[in-house]
C-alpha cells in the first residue's frame, strides 16, 4: 500500500531543484576558472605546442649541420697538414739558405 504524502513529494522537489542548482554551480564555477587561467597563461606569453616542434626540428637540423660542417673542417685541416708537410722541406731549404746569404752579406 503505497500512501501520498505530500510532504515528502515538495521536500524531492526541492533536493531535486538543490541538486540541479549545485550542478549549474559548479559548471559556472569551472568556466569561470578556466577562463582565469586561459587569461593567466595568455599574460605569460608562452609558446604553443606547434611553435615548439618547429623550433626543435629547426634545432635538431641545426645541430646536424653543425656536425657536417666539423667533420668538413677535420678533413681540410689534414689535407691542408699534410700538403704543408709535403710543401714544408723545400721551404725550411730556401730559408736556410737565405739566411746564410743574408748572414755573408754582412
Amino acid at each position: 500500500m503505497q500512501t501520498r504524502n505530500r510532504f515528502f513529494d515538495d521536500l524531492a522537489k526541492v533536493a531535486n531543484s538543490a541538486v540541479g542548482t549545485v550542478a549549474g554551480m559548479k559548471d559556472e564555477i569551472e568556466q569561470l576558472i578556466r577562463h582565469r587561467v586561459e587569461i593567466f597563461i595568455g599574460t605569460m606569453s608562452l609558446v604553443t605546442r606547434e611553435e615548439f616542434e618547429v623550433v626543435q626540428a629547426m634545432t635538431a637540423k641545426s645541430r646536424e649541420e653543425q656536425e657536417k660542417l666539423k667533420l668538413r673542417i677535420v678533413e681540410l685541416e689534414t689535407k691542408f697538414k699534410t700538403q704543408s708537410q709535403k710543401k714544408s722541406p723545400k721551404k725550411t731549404t730556401d730559408k736556410k739558405n737565405r739566411t746564410i746569404k743574408n748572414t755573408k752579406k754582412i
